[in-house]
């Protein structure tokens, strides 16, 4: 095995998704606390309590939301959670042990095949158990049980898998605006009303322009590549990429400041001032918040461990909705 073959294996190990999967809370929360720490304190000093509560709950009801997107994400879409920890460890054990029974391997490999029952295997060791085992069928199955190889998604499941990730979006993007406004209608009780606009518009902004578009877009380029029959995973990931491209990053800005100028604008936007709502332009950071695209394609093309990444990415999105940043 190359090294790049090896690093993917040991991404790709169950464990090692699991165990990052639990640590997401506590990396968003603290990382929400530091955040709103900071900015409080560029504020006046007599500014900075009502700042830290506006920025805390603005962000404390977004974060909650990204966490919770998953199971509602799964629940609609009917799509089942990773398994837990523990029945990935129960798991490792019961299918090591089978092999071990009924395969010779040397004892260097058993000590790794018994590490690797519940802990995570370290680089060197993934490459000397697969250049161990791997040579025979036996060994070949039961590695591809340890750690399952990615798989590139069929036609039928293509949108459905849209479907789940556009939900998982959708989630902490309406946390933000709920959050938004929660902390002005407690920090700015006269003027809270005045603001709901613009978090409805930069919602709409971050979800269709930063997230829905860019997954129609790759789930179309994905469609097309499996209808003409292309299984290269090299050239699926930059096929959906043209498609996020195309769709998300070019037509998602489009399609969504239409919306906010002939919808939102005149739900929203009062009459009596007569004020529009500023067109919503891409900048640096919603280019660099495509980085969940690269996360979609990766989970469209069967790498798993993406997954785990998402709340923190989609939090970005939800905040900024919270906060009303177009304005």
């Amino acid at each position: 095995m190359n090294n790049l073959q090896v690093l993917g294996k040991f991404l790709d190990q169950p464990i090692l998704v699991s165990k990052f999967q639990k640590i997401i809370p506590v990396v968003l929360a603290g990382g929400g606390a530091v955040y709103t720490a900071i900015d409080s304190t560029k504020q006046p000093k007599s500014e900075r309590s009502k700042r830290a509560l506006k920025t805390g709950l603005t962000l404390g009801v977004t974060i909650g939301s990204a966490l919770a997107a998953p199971h509602i994400a799964s629940a609609i879409a009917k799509r089942p959670l990773p398994p837990d920890l523990n029945k990935i460890k129960e798991y490792n054990s019961l299918i090591t042990d089978t092999f071990v029974k009924t395969s010779y391997v040397s004892r260097t490999t058993k000590n790794i095949l018994r590490k690797s029952k519940d802990k995570i295997l370290k680089f060197g060791e993934i490459r000397t158990l697969f250049e161990d085992i791997s040579r025979k069928k036996s060994g070949k199955e039961f590695l591809e049980k340890l750690i399952p190889s990615p798989q590139n998604i069929s036609a039928k499941d293509i949108f459905s898998e849209i479907g789940y990730l556009s939900v998982y979006g959708a989630v902490p993007v309406v946390g933000g605006i709920v959050g938004g406004i929660a902390a002005d209608m407690v920090t700015d009780k006269k003027r809270w009303k005045e603001k709901v606009p613009d978090k409805i518009k930069e919602g709409s902004y971050q979800y269709l322009a930063n997230i829905f578009m860019c997954n129609v877009g790759a789930g179309i380029a994905l469609g097309l590549l499996e209808k003409a029959g292309i299984r290269s995973k090299a050239a699926r990931a930059l096929g959906m990429c043209a498609g996020i491209v195309a769709t998300g990053i070019i037509g998602g800005s489009k399609i969504a400041n239409f919306i906010g100028d002939k919808i939102i604008d005149p739900l929203c936007s009062s009459k009596k001032a007569n004020v529009k709502l500023k067109e919503r332009t891409p900048e640096v950071l919603d280019i660099g918040l495509h980085t969940d695209d690269i996360a979609t394609v990766s989970l469209l093309s069967g790498l798993k461990w993406i997954e785990p990444a998402l709340p923190i990415l989609y939090t970005i999105s939800g905040y900024r909705a919270g906060i009303g940043y177009r304005n």
